[in-house]
């Protein structure tokens, strides 16, 4: 995987520029860069929420297993199982990137099922952690509110790899969560650094980059910022005609426009955007649980009758 092309295929992937990525002719199948082009081709267009299209740049009789992982994990619940037996497969095997492939995208479908557990015991019980591992682990345990746990994990591989464009993109995510402070002594610095160093590069067109340093600023209340980030990744987005990825814009508008001095109305023009057209959305769902909680606890309060001075 050292090829100039295929190098910037990988960077592309990490810093989230999937609508480009998906435009990358796959070499001949002689080439050592088949099979990863394929794998993140294909890993691209699942972030898209396009699992047809890549499941049609999976060859049929493939006895690749980075390959047939894309394949069981474009298949969503029904193909949880065969993720179990690839890991299984591939125990005890000599670390491989294609072996690494299979433990990530299994971890990251356990998560999706919801099986935690079996999440990080497929990550952690590799005999060699890759630099992928590693990030994945990290954003699981800053799933699980393990911060501390999550910066070990990556202090220890940025010593090994410091140079790993995934490990530093999963640092700045971590220093989103911690609000670490960085040499410069200012919030949030470590993430706003690593976002605005990658979206210098003029190769690189990623909306996931523009949202990033977007919420920082929000957490530093830049709001004017802010909202320059995210109407440019907006348009980033639409550009692209890609929908997938919008939906996190639209939640990061939403706060920057309840927090900033302008129109109420521009808040909640935004919120019923992201009510109608990401009703999945973590943001969505969670309000909406708990506004349905505050309704049912409503319905059972009753007054109290009111007070009558006595004579």
């Amino acid at each position: 995987m050292d090829s100039s092309d295929l190098y910037y295929i990988k960077q592309r992937f990490v810093l989230g520029a999937y609508p480009a990525l998906t435009q990358v002719s796959v070499p001949d199948a002689s080439s050592p860069d088949y099979i990863p082009v394929i794998v993140y081709k294909a890993r691209a267009f699942l972030a898209l929420n396009d699992p047809d299209s890549a499941l049609a740049l999976i060859p049929e009789d493939t006895d690749n297993v980075a390959l047939r992982a894309v394949s069981a994990f474009a298949k969503g619940e029904e193909g949880l199982e065969a993720l179990r037996d690839l890991c299984v497969e591939v125990e005890g095997e000599e670390f491989t990137w294609e072996v690494e492939v299979v433990q990530v995208l299994a971890a990251t479908a356990f998560m999706r099922a919801g099986e935690v557990e079996e999440a990080v015991e497929t990550l952690s019980g590799a005999d060699r952690a890759g630099d992928e591992t590693c990030a994945i682990l990290s954003q699981i345990y800053m799933s699980l509110s393990r911060p501390s746990v999550a910066q070990k994990i990556l202090t220890s591989a940025l010593k090994a790899t410091p140079d790993s464009l995934v490990l530093q993109q999963a640092e700045a995510v971590l220093s989103l969560v911690t609000a670490a402070q960085g040499l410069s002594g200012e919030p949030y610095s470590p993430a706003i650094s690593f976002y605005t160093e990658q979206l210098a590069n003029p190769s690189v067109s990623s909306a996931a980059l523009l949202v990033g340093r977007g919420i920082a600023r929000i957490m530093r209340g830049e709001l004017s910022a802010a909202r320059s980030d995210l109407e440019e990744a907006e348009n980033i987005l639409t550009r692209a005609q890609s929908e997938p990825g919008m939906g996190e814009v639209l939640a990061a508008m939403t706060v920057t426009a309840g927090l900033g001095s302008g129109k109420r109305g521009e808040a909640e023009e935004l919120w019923s955007r992201l009510c109608s057209e990401h009703p999945s959305h973590p943001m969505v769902v969670d309000l909406s649980t708990k506004a349905e909680l505050f309704d049912e606890c409503a319905a059972k309060f009753q007054l109290p009758p009111r007070a009558v001075a006595s004579a």
